[in-house]
């Protein structure tokens, strides 16, 4: 038994009535009725109402103290008057006959027991008292049982944990490095790893089989709702003598059955979960991150048009430009200011504007005088459109168009509805290409993973185009956000040196960039993959929190500071001349 309490204040229950007790917290409301001050104490576990009476001399004491001063006291459990099912100590509360303050709180800056309206940056200066708040703290105890059933979920697959440096060298490839200098050695600097990309990899060649880690990842990049500056933890995985459905079954079940046992009450998808090839995704959803609760998708309509009469489009596709269509049900009906909002909406966007087909009572409307009764008929049947429906079009080619398309299938499906905001759906997003061209100078580049296995190995990067060459790469993807990416790792040594020559780096750039993994390759390297999933993006997903600092402890804010820490900040001379640095002022 602690001297402080004998139990906490979410554990007393109507069976404790007439019991002594003693208990420790903080107070979260206060409420004087004269005669009577109730005292809401609050811990970690919950809140229990204590009752001091105007006779005893324990009464103006507990009405000096502000809310959130820390105190201690005894008293006996009573059954309460009006009952509170709001929480589970309700049926009772405690007579009080003893107090001890152990702290006394000041005048708050931010408030605990209610939303007191403050701006971010005053809840992350006082960050200590904004996790004191019972969303956010549920929200942290949330997320440490998600990485809990995580290890245990990893484990019971046969993975070991393991921990790679946090010291490590700068790398090439992704985002800015965060770079420490080096004391022992002047003028060089270690990085903190943007992954455990490379190391996780050197396990496999080490022959530890199945690694896993809940990794820190520390990358210099520019902030947004669901991504924290500075670093995020990702459950890292890594497995050898694995193929791409290998991870797949790995995950589904992982991340299957924390969906499964966190939803609260949403409707989940169960594995195994669809895959869609990635130009598939960006055809009809408009971008690899697809939204499944929409309904909504594009089909290339483009061969309906050319000839059509519709002399915009027509003269478009003969320039090698997409038509896409998408078929929305039911909204034939609507008033035309519905039309011109998306046509102006995309005309803002600089992508043209929105033709359609609306099947109405009165007749088809739209472009349909300018199509002619059989080219509308057409359309009608390659889109299994009925009366009532309307198809909306759009026009471009690219990514900068397909990306638009899938924004104006996420307005549409928003501003009707159709969006299933109590459910969870998943898929894969698979087949992406190895390489890309630069839009501006022409040149092949790696697109998104440079050390992901090319399909079909060799002979693809010797005979095949490299913008049609596929890779391995795989990514999760539930409610439009992406959870986690992965790979088949390139383990083979001349595939390697043979793919970033295509990408325009000889042997020495490998070599010299890479040198510790493509070293190690020589020595007999399994073959390899993995996957990492974001612990941070996961947690706001399952409790559909729309900023992600609000499931970190102690979150930096938009420009990377610690407000609470102070961090960024100056250090001594003396620190900056151990490290042989000098700061030349802008």
């Amino acid at each position: 038994m602690s001297s402080y309490r004998t139990h906490t204040c979410g554990e007393l229950r109507a069976s404790d009535v007439d019991k002594e007790v003693k208990l420790a917290g903080w107070i979260h409301r206060k409420r004087n009725l004269g005669n009577l001050c109730f005292v809401d104490l609050r811990d970690h576990y919950g809140i229990t109402q204590c009752v001091f009476d105007s006779s005893s001399d324990l009464f103006e004491k507990i009405e000096a103290l502000r809310v959130e001063s820390v105190i201690g006291i005894t008293g006996k459990v009573v059954h309460r008057e009006s009952v509170n099912k709001h929480i589970p100590t309700g049926d009772i509360e405690i007579k009080v006959s003893g107090l001890e303050v152990y702290s006394e709180a000041d005048i708050l800056p931010v408030q605990v027991a209610s939303d007191g309206g403050e701006p971010e940056e005053m809840r992350l200066k006082y960050r200590f008292l904004d996790l004191r708040k019972d969303r956010i703290h549920k929200n942290i105890l949330l997320r440490s049982k998600v990485i809990q059933r995580s290890r245990e979920l990893m484990r019971e697959q046969g993975f070991t944990e393991y921990q790679t440096p946090i010291l490590t060298a700068s790398s090439p490839e992704g985002a800015r490095d965060f770079l420490v200098p080096s004391r022992l050695n002047p003028g060089k600097f270690y990085a903190l790893p943007q992954a455990p990309q490379q190391f996780k990899q050197l396990l496999m060649v080490a022959g530890f089989d199945k690694y896993f880690q809940i990794a820190p990842c520390f990358r210099d990049e520019d902030p947004r709702a669901d991504r924290s500056p500075g670093e995020f933890y990702q459950m890292d995985m890594e497995m050898s003598f694995a193929t791409q459905d290998d991870v797949f079954a790995v995950i589904e079940h992982t991340l299957g059955t924390i969906f499964n046992e966190f939803a609260n009450g949403k409707k989940v998808d169960q594995a195994p979960y669809v895959h869609i090839p990635f130009r598939e995704a960006m055809l009809k959803y408009g971008s690899d991150k697809p939204d499944l609760r929409n309904p909504l998708f594009m089909i290339d309509a483009s061969t309906a048009f050319g000839d059509s009469g519709f002399g915009v489009y027509d003269n478009l596709v003969k320039e090698g430009k997409t038509v896409k269509g998408m078929l929305v049900k039911g909204i034939a009906a609507k008033p035309r200011s519905f039309f011109d909002k998306l046509d102006g909406y995309a005309k803002e966007e600089g992508m043209g504007g929105v033709a359609y087909l609306a099947w109405a009572e009165g007749g088809v409307k739209g472009i349909s005088r300018m199509l002619g009764e059989a080219k509308v008929s057409e359309i009608k049947a390659m889109f299994g459109a009925e009366d009532g429906d309307a198809i909306l079009f759009v026009v471009g080619k690219g990514v900068k168009f397909d990306k638009f398309s899938g924004r104006l299938r996420n307005k549409v499906g928003e501003e009707l509805g159709l969006i299933d905001e109590n459910s969870f759906k998943m898929c894969w997003v698979v087949d992406f290409p190895f390489y890309e061209e630069n839009e501006e100078t022409g040149a092949v580049e790696f697109s998104h993973n440079p050390f992901s296995m090319p399909q079909g190995g060799m002979e693809a990067l010797q005979n095949k185009n490299p913008l049609e060459i596929l890779a391995y790469q795989y990514d999760f993807v539930c409610n439009g956000v992406e959870l986690l990416s992965g790979a088949v790792r390139n383990h083979q040594p001349d595939i390697m040196y043979k793919a970033f020559e295509i990408a325009g780096y000889d042997n020495s750039v490998v070599d010299n960039k890479f040198g510790g993994m493509i070293s190690a390759f020589k020595f007999g390297a399994p073959p390899h993959a993995g996957s990492a999933y974001g612990v941070d993006r996961l947690v706001m997903l399952l409790l559909d929190e729309p900023i992600i600092r609000d499931v970190i402890l102690f979150p930096l804010n938009g420009k990377a500071q610690d407000l609470m820490m102070q961090a960024p900040n100056v250090v001594t001379q003396q620190q900056l001349d151990e490290l042989h640095i000098k700061v030349v002022k802008d």
